[in-house]
């Protein structure tokens, strides 16, 4: 489990692919602190670490990761946004993010509004019913608050911070961004489902 506060930005330092893919992420986290088969969230996929050395790991991705993912686009010297799994006792201060990806939202507008980063992205048709204006979302693992929605179509709010501490300062229109939309929303619109039908 993850809280979609991102804690690094990594470095994609080599890519192979071979049917499914290897990728060696570099990062500042002190890897003496991280076992092999430990769990981090790269760009909000829950990824085990299968090697490592002192300011690299590398994470293994299969092929039905990929086709839900924006992994496949991965390439060398990437930013990608890195989190360590939840510890019992850590501080929660986003939502609770499982790092299992439901799908890729594209960024269709940016408009800067002061400081801010005004970001609307289209969700693919079965996720749009379980975004909620006032929600939480996971976007390339960063927890975020909907601020409104629209059909498919949905948007975000990005303060300077956010953008100096994750990749969100590099996205760009036309972008493919990981989607994971909230649990709660998930069992919410289930309960919903359930009623209808008894």
């Amino acid at each position: 489990m993850f809280t979609g506060i991102v804690t690094d930005i990594g470095q994609m330092r080599k890519v192979e692919r071979r049917g499914d893919m290897r990728a060696r992420i570099g990062t500042r986290y002190d890897m003496k602190t991280v076992d092999i088969g430990a769990s981090i969230a790269c760009n909000g996929v829950c990824l085990t670490v299968v090697e490592k050395g002192d300011d690299w790991f590398a994470v293994d991705a299969s092929a039905e990761t990929l086709s839900k993912t924006n992994l496949g686009r991965w390439a060398e010297g990437a930013r990608i946004n890195l989190e360590r799994a939840l510890r019992v006792g850590d501080e929660l201060g986003g939502h609770i993010v499982s790092g299992h990806v439901d799908g890729v939202a594209e960024v269709i507008g940016m408009q800067d509004e002061g400081d801010s980063t005004r970001v609307t992205l289209r969700a693919p048709a079965d996720l749009a019913r379980f975004i909620a204006p006032k929600g939480s979302v996971a976007l390339n693992g960063t927890s975020l608050t909907v601020n409104e929605v629209s059909d498919s179509t949905f948007g975000i709010n990005l303060i300077p911070h956010s953008k100096e501490v994750t990749n969100w300062g590099s996205v760009v229109v036309g972008d493919l961004v990981n989607l994971e939309i909230d649990t709660l929303a998930r069992y919410v619109a289930r309960l919903n489902e359930m009623a209808a039908i008894g």
